[in-house]
């Protein structure tokens, strides 16, 4: 467990991997010369300790429509988004520094230019956006935190998913994918009372993808080790005045 202070006396707790296996001299140059022109002005602790709430035409210099990505990985995922919809602007979070590094490489070769990297908490990001700015947000594969007593780490806890649905503009869908049935069970269960309606039936296949889906390397894993990938949407409802 690490913390990381969002004001000077109120330090919060962060559970998970920040840094993997030892990086290779590519993404070490990756990080030094790339992350700090591509991270979100204005979110981090450090740059803003008062959490003041920051515009988010400011990320790319217009009012695109903004998606996230919670969690990306490799990037694969989210360079695909970039390539496929360059009209919107995106925001990547990830406090997995080796993820970072593969998703900066992944940017250099494609050259993509709609993309912004937050490394670390997507909290802090939520802390200062908004209501209502982001229109669409996907959450692949999040941490399943097994045991019972961690299923509050899990991201479908009201910690997340009450900021989450608060940023969120009325109409817009969170996609979701885990190969974990009890993450789909508690999805399920925590995800409606936040603000969303399931986009996703119990009568249609689970395991079917939205249009437009690329597999990732953690579906590619589960489906390696026999376990099935459930992809789950909801849609914002319109919060209540």
């Amino acid at each position: 467990m690490t913390s990381r202070p969002t004001t000077p006396d109120a330090p919060r707790n962060f559970y998970g991997r920040i840094k993997g296996k030892t990086l290779k001299p590519a993404q070490k140059r990756y990080l030094e010369e790339d992350l700090h022109a591509l991270r979100p002005v204005g979110v981090s602790p450090e740059e803003n300790p008062e959490r003041l709430q920051v515009d988010p035409r400011g990320f790319f210099g217009d009012d695109r429509p903004l998606w996230l990505e919670i969690g990306f990985g490799g990037g694969e995922h989210l360079v695909h988004l970039c390539q496929s919809h360059p009209g919107r602007g995106f925001i990547g979070c990830e406090p997995y520094l080796n993820g970072v590094a593969m998703l900066l490489g992944k940017i250099r070769r494609a050259q993509v230019s709609n993309l912004r990297i937050y490394p670390w908490d997507v909290r802090d990001l939520f802390d200062v956006l908004p209501d209502g700015c982001l229109a669409g947000v996907f959450l692949l594969y999040p941490d399943p935190w097994p045991k019972a007593r961690h299923h509050r780490r899990r991201f479908v806890s009201p910690e997340y998913l009450d900021p989450l649905a608060r940023v969120m503009q009325a109409g817009a869908v969170l996609h979701m994918a885990t190969d974990i049935p009890d993450y789909v069970r508690q999805t399920l269960e925590e995800v409606p009372p936040a603000g969303f309606d399931c986009l996703t039936p119990a009568s249609q296949d689970w395991r079917q993808p939205w249009e437009g889906w690329l597999p990732t390397r953690y579906e590619q894993k589960a489906l390696r080790e026999g376990r099935s990938p459930h992809y789950l949407r909801f849609r914002r409802n319109r919060p209540e005045r």
